[in-house]
């Protein structure tokens, strides 16, 4: 008996049924299982604020909601959506080194819980637009420190970077509290970056974050309201890699957050998680089209590709390497063949995964790039070549919903406007 890819009980070849190739398909249990699997170690204090860059279906927000989490957005759509999401705007944090006036404008309007300023220059901007409204804007300040994070997939500080203000530069800007009194400077924020699997490393950069927010605060004269220590806690994709040990992780996070809380009771204390919270829980599907040998190397050809899932290419890593993959619905059959899995662009770039451990592979079979649950639809070129965004699909207690409806040609070419070249309006004549 051939053995498929189930989710809940679903078996993949029903998910393709209904919603056709390529997909992405999210399981709500293992989104719970990995959310819970962390808070229920975490010490109390530590609050988790679930990243929507990560992925901003609106429904995966909600399901983590359901469980817990709190929001961190970064732009203005993330932040619309985190609300009809359900979540109070007092469980939300504005973060980018970039914000548009409007953004910030919306901030202030929907009463979130801080405003994350990357620069002093925004800082101004929030104190012009807080005086205009006649309120006290809620501010906590990015900080880009001296010290850098080790062993993390992307380093966001301890370096010139567009993200916060210089650890430097905000020590000599004792009278920061005064220049801006229509801002309520509440909090710091230090993210050291992103893909970290060292438990120990996760520990010393909370350290070392929660004692220069100590420092700032009493340098600022800055009443220590709240604390975000960042993330960056990492999912295991590649051999020679593991996942990070919750128990353990815990055991050497918890004790540093009582000390912390036993000084600053009143303090709140935030982690942002995206990826963590997530990959796990996702699959791309991809149906194979057409199967071919060329120069001797085997090539599946599916209609699913890069433009979906830009993040298993490995754009940022030095070294290419394959996301876990799988024959999906033949499970059980061994992987005897390398097999170089590409979409259906015009670049040769369009290559998911090259000489991947397989079962011979025939056309009409499906193909599963493994913790998919991040960075997809979100990090990808989805309008390349105009093939559109697929289907999402969340999986709940045993049901399939339809999250996200793929794109439709019409969907695509809504927003153009055909010009007619040999039309002649006032415009387009001589004087």
């Amino acid at each position: 008996m051939t053995v498929e890819f189930e989710v809940q009980g679903v078996r993949v070849s029903e998910l393709v049924r209904r919603y056709g190739t390529p997909l992405f398909v999210y399981d709500g249990t293992a989104l719970r299982d990995r959310f819970h699997g962390l808070r229920d170690l975490l010490h109390p204090a530590m609050e988790i604020f679930y990243s929507l860059k990560a992925n901003p279906n609106i429904s995966v927000c909600a399901l983590l909601h359901s469980f817990g989490a709190r929001a961190e957005v970064s732009s203005l759509v993330e932040l619309t959506t985190a609300l009809r999401a359900g979540v109070p705007p007092q469980q939300v944090i504005f973060l980018g080194p970039g914000k548009s006036r409007q953004e910030l404008a919306a901030c202030l309007d929907t009463g979130i819980y801080a405003v994350v300023c990357e620069s002093i220059p925004e800082v101004a901007l929030v104190d012009e637009l807080a005086r205009e409204r006649g309120v006290k804007a809620p501010v906590a300040l990015r900080v880009n420190p001296r010290f850098a994070v080790k062993r993390s997939g992307l380093a966001m500080g301890g370096r010139p970077r567009q993200f916060g203000i210089d650890e430097e530069e905000l020590f000599g800007q004792t009278d920061l509290v005064k220049r801006f009194p229509d801002v309520d400077l509440m909090g710091v924020q230090v993210y050291m970056g992103t893909r970290i699997l060292h438990e120990a490393v996760i520990v010393e950069n909370t350290t070392r974050i929660l004692d220069l927010a100590e420092r700032l605060s009493a340098a600022l004269n800055l009443e220590l309201r709240m604390v975000d220590v960042g993330g960056g806690l990492g999912v295991s994709y590649f051999d020679g890699e593991s996942d990070l040990d919750a128990q353990v992780l815990t055991d050497g996070l918890n004790p540093v957050i009582e000390d912390f809380t036993a000084r600053h009771p009143g303090t709140r204390l935030i982690m942002e998680l995206g990826r963590y919270l997530t990959a796990e829980a996702g699959t791309y599907v991809m149906g194979v089209r057409y199967t071919k040998t060329s120069m001797g190397e085997r090539f599946a050809i599916a209609d699913g590709g890069t433009h979906h899932h830009m993040a298993a290419v490995g754009i940022g890593s030095f070294v290419k390497r394959n996301f876990p993959m799988a024959v999906l619905n033949r499970l059980d059959e061994p992987a005897t063949e390398e097999w170089n899995v590409t979409g259906p662009l015009c670049t040769p770039g369009d290559t998911i995964g090259k000489k991947v451990p397989l079962p011979p592979v025939r056309p009409g079979d499906l193909i599963g790039v493994h913790r998919s649950g991040a960075y997809g639809p979100t990090a990808s070129p989805g309008l390349f070549l105009s093939h559109g965004y697929p289907a999402e699909v969340l999986v709940h207690k045993g049901r399939c919903h339809l999250v996200r409806e793929r794109d439709r040609p019409e969907d695509l070419l809504q927003r153009q406007r055909l010009h007619d070249p040999t039309a002649h309006d006032e415009a387009d004549v001589p004087h």
